[in-house]
This record gives C-alpha cells, structure tokens and sequence, in this order.
C-alpha cells in the first residue's frame, strides 16, 4: 500500500527585500510608521506644550501651521513601533493640556514604508529616508494627502503596469533632481478608515512646486486612468520639528 507524503512546504516570507549589495540579497522585517493628526482649537500655548511633550518622549515629529485653519494644526510622528501610536502618543494627547484641540477625524492618515525590490540601501529606505524628508528644516512646507487605486490596476500584468508606474515616478524624479519637492510614499492597506491604499508626503522650499507637481500628476495615465480617489488634502508648514537622528 503505497503513501503519499506531503512536499514540504516553503516558509511564508512576508519581509521586504531590497536589490542585491555586495552580492548579496537585502531583507529586513522593520518598517517605519508615520501617522499624521489634524487638529483645530490649537493656541500658542498648547502648541508649545505639546512640543515639549514630544521632545520628553522623544518622538519623531514635525508640528505644522494648518494653511486652511488659522487655528488647525497637524501633528506628523513616526515611529518603528506601531504601539507609540496608543501608548506614549495617546497617553501625550489625553492629557487636561490638550483638552481644547479637536481632531479633525477626515484628516487622519497612517501608513508604513514598503520596498519594491530594487532599493539600493534597504535599511536607509524603510527606516531612515522619510524622517530625513519630514524633518529637514530647509523644507517647511509640506502637502500630505491619501489615495486609492482602482481595482483594475491590480488586474494587470506586471509587464503592464511598469511602463505606467514608470511614467507616474519620471515626474516626481524631475522634481527631485530639480530641488523644487522631495516625496514620501507610505502604504496604507488595511490600516486606513477609508480603505485608501497609500499616503502620499510632499515637501519643499516652497508651496507653489508642490501644487504644480500634484497638477503634473494628472496628467500621468496611473492617475487619470487609475486613481480612484485622491485626498482630502492636508497643506501645512512646519511650527516646530525635531532633529533629526541619522
């Protein structure tokens, strides 16, 4: 009586891998997390509260001026460990201090970095790229909003959709190379309230690129033809942010 025995099977691998360097393969199981929080309510002397709050727990943060609120702010922080976000950082903002600030739910965005599989500097790239972006304090102005694809992206090929992802990252290479905006890309599956796929960071010098580079993108076809929903958009420039560690 003959026995079949199961094939073993292959570990499920669900870590990011990044190109090859020095021959050998790029993995790691870190992700940075970055969830930003809208508020209104804010006067100076909550804002300079909550700033010393953040230093004290030593969060990475930014602080910014809300541009369509003269009493909005949004608060940026980003951490390896999710848990930040409902321990020190819930702990910060449910205290009397802060009473007065309101959140304003629809701007709530939370996202983790990812790696396509090229990366150069893996570990740079998850953890380190996105908080040099956010804090760098020669680029204050900041345009954070989240999107999401339509399904039939998905139902592309990967030889089909490169040319498109290809078309859509040439533009916003063009504006980084130019000085004019630097980009933070954060993938939202599942952890997003409106079932968006990715939030987006914009940050520069100045406000006007950042628009121009969001109407540039428009006209690429993953956003005319793909995008199923863009926003609500936050626009802010920095208040206060703290150093960054390299």
């Amino acid at each position: 009586m003959s026995q079949h025995t199961a094939a073993p099977t292959e570990p499920f691998d669900i870590s990011e891998k990044g190109g090859p360097k020095d021959g050998k393969p790029q993995v790691s199981d870190k992700r940075l997390y970055c969830q930003l929080l809208v508020f209104t309510g804010a006067n100076p002397l909550a804002i300079s509260k909550l700033q010393d709050s953040l230093q004290k727990n030593s969060l990475d943060s930014v602080i910014y001026a809300d541009v369509n609120d003269p009493k909005g702010i949004g608060l940026l922080v980003m951490t390896e460990n999710p848990d930040t976000f409902v321990s020190a950082l819930r702990k910060i903002l449910n205290a009397e201090d802060f009473s007065a600030l309101k959140l304003r739910p629809e701007f709530t965005m939370l996202g983790r970095t990812y790696a396509l599989g090229f990366e150069q500097d893996l570990e740079d790239w998850l953890l380190k790229r996105s908080k040099r972006i956010a804090l760098e304090p020669g680029t204050p102005w900041a345009v954070w909003y989240p999107l999401r694809r339509r399904p039939e992206f998905e139902l592309l090929s990967k030889e089909e959709q490169r040319p498109i992802l290809m078309e859509h990252g040439a533009i916003g290479r063009k504006y980084g190379e130019s000085g004019f905006a630097s980009d933070i890309r954060l993938a939202s599956h599942g952890i997003d309230q409106r079932d968006n796929e990715f939030v987006i960071g914009l940050v520069g010098k100045e406000l006007y690129p950042l628009s121009r580079l969001v109407q540039d993108m428009r006209k690429s076809q993953q956003t005319a033809k793909y995008i199923q929903s863009l926003g609500p958009f936050f626009v802010g420039k920095t208040l206060w942010q703290s150093p960054f560690k390299a």
